[in-house]
């Protein structure tokens, strides 16, 4: 690897302010992360020497991108950033593609390829299955998704759904009628769901029957159309509730389909997702999206345990 000297133009000095981040953090991070690297800075120019120079050229040019197109680079963005160009990604073209508003004003976008090409294969197909570890932003993405589809018109109700599986505390042990019982099991859609409207608008949505949440056996017998349908957990489901679910779509209808296949908590481990893939693949309007360690966007230190499961897991196939 040649050693070389580059030269990069930042027009404007409020911009090389927010490129270089307070007393030159953001700056002095990108050159940590790359070793033997060094960055200065005058006037408008910022000159980058070293063995990683294209490189490093290359995510400050991404980092003027996305300010330029009002993202606020903080030191975990820049981390993002640093991570996709490494991996040959355009940091500009991902974490500018905005999915809505929440109702505080903040912009929901994805934090990575994976979850772009999540988010495409939803708005694009049918039926999407998002499969992958936790943090990675499966049910979360979809319920803005599914925000968004009621609020553009393109469907006429949100249907949020789990399968009802014990890990732990029996349900007949927790107190209250059924739905208070089953309410453990739904928060998280819950959460997820007031995450993007007001507690007063989603109350609204929910006694309307614009938003429907209820758990997976209350979906049998029904033909679901016009709705926005999330299937949560799904690795949880049995064989014959999934074919159960996939049989409910009606016209109109979009589903997405959400579940880590390394947390199997159905009895037996008969999952609805095993081998379901090989099964499905080839089918029109349905599409698989794999997510991994690099999608996860939750604290750092989950990406690293993941990341250490995934290589025990590969470890393991390894030894059979």
């Amino acid at each position: 690897m040649e050693s070389s000297t580059l030269t990069v133009n930042v027009p404007g000095n409020d911009l090389m302010l927010d490129l270089v981040g307070e007393r030159d953090i953001l700056l002095r991070r990108v050159e940590g992360a790359f070793p033997g690297s060094s960055i200065h800075v005058r006037g408008n120019q910022i000159t980058i020497g070293g063995d990683h120079a294209k490189t490093v050229e290359m995510v400050f040019g991404e980092m003027m991108v996305l300010l330029q197109k009002g993202l606020i680079l903080d030191e975990r963005t820049l981390d993002r950033t640093i991570e996709m160009v490494r991996a040959d990604e355009r940091p500009s073209e991902v974490l500018t593609t905005e999915i809505l508003r929440t109702s505080r004003g903040k912009p929901v976008r994805p934090r990575s390829s994976g979850q772009k090409r999540y988010v495409e294969a939803v708005t694009d197909g049918i039926i999407t299955f998002g499969i992958g570890p936790a943090g990675t932003g499966k049910s979360w993405l979809a319920v803005a998704l599914g925000v968004r589809a009621l609020q553009t018109g393109q469907v006429d109700r949100i249907v949020l759904t789990r399968p009802l599986v014990e890990a732990g505390e029996r349900v007949g042990f927790l107190p209250g009628d059924l739905m208070a019982k089953v309410d453990p099991y739904l928060r998280p859609l819950y959460d997820a769901l007031f995450d993007m409207v007001d507690t007063e608008t989603a109350d609204r949505l929910v006694d309307r029957g614009q938003v429907e949440v209820a758990p997976l056996a209350f979906m049998r017998g029904r033909t679901l159309n016009n709705s926005f349908i999330i299937l949560d957990e799904a690795q949880n489901t049995t064989p014959e509730q999934m074919k159960m679910f996939l049989t409910r779509v009606g016209f109109g209808s979009r589903v997405v389909v959400t579940g880590d296949t390394s947390q199997v908590d159905v009895p037996g481990g008969r999952s609805g997702l095993a081998d379901l893939e090989a099964m499905l693949t080839g089918i029109d309007g349905l599409s698989f999206v794999h997510l991994g360690a690099r999608d996860v966007v939750r604290h750092r230190i989950v990406q690293d345990i993941v990341e250490a499961y995934e290589r025990e897991a590969k470890a393991s196939e390894v030894g059979r």
